[in-house]
């Protein structure tokens, strides 16, 4: 704990004050000394009522949270041995998730020894990225991790 604090407030002289005398002045208006930034040297303090400023600051975090972007990951899931058709098929919801804003993770999943064909999952996923450049940006290259080769890609649209 330390021996001086920064006080601020209303109807208080701004300044350095003894811990003490900060306690004092905060009690002789029936209210309440908050530490505001502990890691400042000295630390800074309000004098204010403290169940008011709990609520302002419950307040101020419940707007923070609603005006926040809420993402949506869609996965899409190939093989390595995916036909023409299913392929477009899948971009065309791909394009349709990042018109929305969606990010999408698209991986190839290898199933036994189909894991030798990890080079056809790299180009699949190559011609997905090619396939759907004007909707979206690649965010995490393709990788491999077990059994699946994945990729993550963003929406290039702002909502």
């Amino acid at each position: 704990m330390a021996r001086e604090v920064r006080v601020t407030g209303e109807n208080v002289e701004t300044g350095i004050y003894p811990i003490e005398e900060a306690l004092k002045l905060a009690s002789s208006q029936g209210l309440d000394l908050v530490e505001i930034s502990a890691t400042a040297n000295p630390p800074v303090c309000r004098i204010v009522d403290f169940s008011k400023f709990k609520y302002e600051q419950k307040k101020k975090n419940k707007e923070l949270k609603a005006k926040s972007v809420k993402v949506i990951l869609k996965e899409i899931r190939f093989g390595p041995n995916t036909n023409e058709h299913d392929f477009d098929f899948k971009v065309k919801h791909a394009k349709t998730f990042l018109g929305e804003g969606a990010k999408i993770k698209a991986y190839v999943h290898f199933v036994g020894r189909s894991i030798v064909f990890s080079d056809r999952g790299r180009d699949l996923l190559a011609r997905f990225t090619a396939a759907l450049t004007e909707e979206g940006k690649v965010e995490i290259e393709p990788k491999l991790e077990g059994k699946r080769m994945f990729l993550i890609m963003a929406s290039k649209l702002k909502k």
